[in-house]
């Protein structure tokens, strides 16, 4: 006993449909190929996380609120990369330092 329908011409009708399926499949596969190499070359130009960060305030008139390590869990959406004297500058001037990733104690920066 088999599932398939006994006639040539319902057989060919079957077979033209599992080709056309084969290849939406196929073309559904080449897709998500290109798009996982576009992501990763979007991942490999992707420029390195700063070693520091400011976070401003929600308020653009008010000093910065942290000094934070680059890459640390606590820094806000409102966080720029900057370079090391820029950090240590921000500690000096009175922008506290991240309690979390002590970015003081990274920097030699301590009062």
């Amino acid at each position: 006993m088999t599932d398939l329908p006994p006639d040539l011409p319902r057989l060919r009708i079957l077979e033209t449909w599992l080709v056309l399926t084969l290849d939406r499949v196929r073309w559904q596969i080449a897709e998500e190929e290109r798009r996982a190499a576009e992501r990763q070359r979007g991942i490999a130009a992707r420029p390195p996380a700063p070693d520091w960060l400011i976070e401003q305030s929600l308020n653009r008139n008010v000093p910065p609120v942290y000094v934070h390590v680059g890459g640390c869990h606590m820094a806000g959406s409102r966080s720029r990369g900057v370079d090391r004297g820029q950090a240590i500058r921000a500690l000096t001037d009175g922008v506290d330092a991240c309690p979390h990733c002590r970015p003081d104690t990274e920097l030699g920066v301590l009062d």
